[in-house]
């Protein structure tokens, strides 16, 4: 008997968002996979709430409530996968990480980007992480809390990105 599985690419989009959910949890306080919203794409968005005091291992930060959302589309017309790692804070409109997505071919193949609300502030040429999804997860949740560090602001407006020391970009 032979069996076909309808949509097999989505099944390994799913199994691997799965997995990125699995590694969120040691981070964050409540992680969820959702279906990427019209607009967003790939398939799926891994969502991570957290407390940005205790992510970033400070004693004060702005605001109580931050998240952090992973996605990748893995069938792109390129050799490697397309994918989103952001920081994101509702209260303030910030949203800040990194975007592999085919998009600004001058900054490079990858690049960190800072939007205040709908308005991109900065974006900046990045590292490109040749390897798997997951490890590609493991290298960008540890630098993620710098990134957000390193965001500068001006009459409570964000207004660039100053990452100080090593931080894997």
């Amino acid at each position: 008997m032979v069996v076909l599985l309808a949509n097999r690419a989505n099944l390994q989009a799913r199994r691997l968002h799965e997995r990125i959910a699995t590694r969120l949890r040691g981070s964050c306080e409540t992680v969820w996979r959702r279906r990427a919203e019209p607009g967003e794409p790939g398939p799926y968005r891994v969502v991570g709430e957290v407390t940005p005091r205790r992510f970033l291992g400070i004693d004060a930060y702005p605001t109580d409530d931050a998240r952090i959302e992973i996605g990748f589309r893995l069938e792109t017309e390129v050799e490697y996968e397309h994918y989103w790692c952001t920081w994101i804070e509702p209260d303030r409109g910030l949203a800040v990480g990194w975007h592999q997505d085919g998009s600004h071919e001058e900054l490079g193949s990858v690049h960190l980007q800072l939007d205040s609300g709908d308005t991109v502030i900065e974006r900046q040429a990045a590292t490109f992480i040749d390897a798997h999804p997951l490890a590609v997860v493991a290298r960008r949740l540890p630098s993620l809390g710098g990134v957000v560090q390193g965001v500068t602001w001006e009459d409570g407006e964000p207004v660039g990105i100053e990452i100080a020391g090593e931080i894997d970009r």
